[in-house]
């Protein structure tokens, strides 16, 4: 890998990182989520329609295509048979680390969803989740978006195809991140999650394929 090729999408991740901290500066996550949410509670929040085509339908799609990614490494159909056999790895791979550092860090975190907030009917107080130890009097473990991780987490897919099918790349990034935002606003209606939640895990995920394609490539390069 080539500085050049890595120049771009570090600057794509340094600037959406900044972006991301003006958002969580600027407080618009709970006036957003004012958007679906009322002092009672989230009235889109045991939807069944939402729940079964934005929950629960594009988890298991998610975590099949993830088994068929890894199958794909030995047996590649359709548009994989475009990748070689490293980068059917990197994609295998990059996918499903994506969806264990948003669970990881999601784990860990103290921050509560939108229907715990006292606002919305709950008992959580606002904290950002940047206030790391402040517990917020709610369940927490709300952040980053896990849901959305579904469909973010196959961002990465850009760094697998660029070089050997750059427009096929470009299409399959948009259609994750299109696919991640759906997820993430279907989510934000019920009151599952702060809109920065489901940005920061497009950010994450990026962030590892950004960085598996940085570790392939300097293996390239030492060998």
């Amino acid at each position: 890998m080539t500085r050049s090729s890595t120049r771009g999408p570090l600057a794509v991740t340094l600037v959406a990182f900044a972006l991301l901290l003006t958002w969580d500066a600027s407080g618009l996550d709970v006036s957003a989520a004012r958007w679906f949410g009322t002092p009672v509670g989230f009235p889109w929040r045991d939807s069944r329609p939402l729940i079964l085509w934005m929950h629960e339908v594009p988890r298991f799609a998610s975590w099949a295509l993830v088994i068929g990614l890894f199958l794909a490494i030995r047996w590649p159909v359709g548009v994989l048979r475009r990748l070689d056999l490293p980068s059917r790895v990197q994609l295998a791979v990059t996918v499903l680390a994506s969806v264990l550092a948003v669970s990881l860090i999601k784990t860990h975190s103290q921050t509560s969803c939108p229907w715990d907030l006292q606002a919305f009917g709950g008992i959580a107080r606002y904290v950002s989740h940047w206030r790391w130890g402040l517990d917020d009097g709610g369940p927490g473990k709300c952040f980053p978006a896990g849901h959305a991780s579904a469909a973010f987490a196959y961002v990465g897919g850009w760094f697998a195809f660029r070089r050997n099918a750059p427009r096929l790349a470009g299409w399959w990034l948009a259609c994750a991140v299109l696919a991640g935002l759906a997820l993430g606003i279907g989510q934000q209606m019920r009151g599952a999650h702060y809109m920065s939640h489901t940005l920061w895990t497009a950010w994450i995920c990026w962030s590892v394929g950004f960085a598996i394609d940085a570790l392939r490539g300097a293996n390239l390069n030492g060998s």
